[in-house]
């Protein structure tokens, strides 16, 4: 059971650019675009949270991933709510034009 196209690109839109092996990998083992996609960004939040979440190097730059971590709790949230909707995600729907005469 590998992604489709389709299914792929719905993660890509979640994620950004990521191995797609490795979410083939998780797809096999979760069997959920929503399991993986909250998977992946569990792994990235835990990654900011490790390290320092504000650096200052006086007088040249600050960095603070705050942010970027409440983000990435937010976008977390969002694919848990639509996961408890059964049936929310269940393919990507095709549009075609229509024939103009």
């Amino acid at each position: 059971m590998s992604l489709t196209e389709a299914e792929y690109a719905y993660l890509r839109s979640e994620l950004g650019e990521t191995d797609r092996t490795d979410l083939e990998g998780r797809y096999l083992r979760l069997g959920s675009l929503q399991a993986v996609a909250v998977e992946v960004l569990r792994e990235r939040r835990a990654a900011l949270v490790s390290d320092p979440l504000a650096v200052t190097v006086q007088g040249v730059a600050t960095v603070n991933n705050a942010e970027n971590v409440r983000a990435i709790e937010r976008q977390i949230a969002s694919l848990e709510d639509n996961a408890v909707v059964e049936g929310t995600y269940v393919t990507p729907a095709s549009l075609w034009r229509r024939r103009t005469r």
